[in-house]
């Protein structure tokens, strides 16, 4: 149980990774992002295989607040990376050129740009909203030992600094734009640096996350409320 568990820890790291690298498309060109794109496929299936007792337990339990929007946020992950993979296939120069798969060039290059914001988008709240097996991870690493309150002041502290820059990135380029394809075509800017690249893409992967991780803290408080002011009215 535990060598699943980091399995999955272990691929869900290097999808994170590969995320970033594929959304700085202007620091590693077309066949490396359609290699790094081959591999985020194959770790997506390898996670939703590793996860399927997810789907089988659809149809069971109650669907309170925090469990259908999980449930959306993950059916939208689904949707998205199903249209990356197709659109992505369609337009393979490199990997995927020599399969007889073939569509309309201009549906496939939308399809790809709108589905790589939302999966971003998405995915960064998925990662949120499953936090705390991130902090788990942290705890047990320090095997007991607590961090002063200063630590965890500066920890947020900086979490908060990330997330703003982050949303100002967001912003800044317009993503928004590319999600609703308002505008069909994406702006390089070839001359940015690749850590540059990559340090704002984490940045805004970071506002995404606390996003996610404040949605469930706050719905987690909501239910707490709603419990107790339950149990004042009996």
């Amino acid at each position: 149980m535990k060598a699943k568990r980091n399995i999955k820890m272990g691929i869900d790291f290097v999808m994170t990774v590969l995320l970033l690298c594929l959304m700085g498309y202007q620091i590693t060109g077309q066949m490396l992002h359609e290699w790094f794109g081959a591999g985020m496929l194959v770790l997506f299936i390898a996670h939703n295989i590793l996860n399927i007792r997810w789907y089988g337990n659809l149809f069971k339990g109650k669907y309170r607040l925090l469990r259908i929007m999980q449930t959306a946020v993950n059916f939208s992950v689904l949707i998205s990376m199903l249209c990356l993979g197709y659109s992505g296939i369609i337009m393979s120069r490199h990997v995927f050129a020599a399969l007889p798969i073939s569509g309309p060039m201009a549906t496939a290059r939308s399809m790809h740009m709108a589905a790589s914001y939302w999966g971003f988008v998405l995915m960064g709240f998925h990662l949120g909203m499953h936090w705390g097996m991130v902090t788990g991870i942290f705890r047990r690493l320090l095997k007991g030992r607590k961090l002063s309150g200063l630590s965890v002041w500066v920890l947020r502290l900086a979490a908060v600094l990330i997330a703003g820059y982050g949303l100002l990135c967001f912003i800044r380029k317009d993503i928004v734009s590319y999600m609703f394809l308002k505008n069909e075509f994406v702006f390089f800017d070839f001359e940015q640096s690749m850590l540059s690249v990559i340090l704002e893409y984490a940045a805004m992967m970071g506002f995404w996350v606390l996003a996610g991780f404040s949605v469930v803290k706050g719905i987690g408080k909501l239910s707490a409320y709603a419990v107790r002011k339950k149990g004042d009215a009996k």
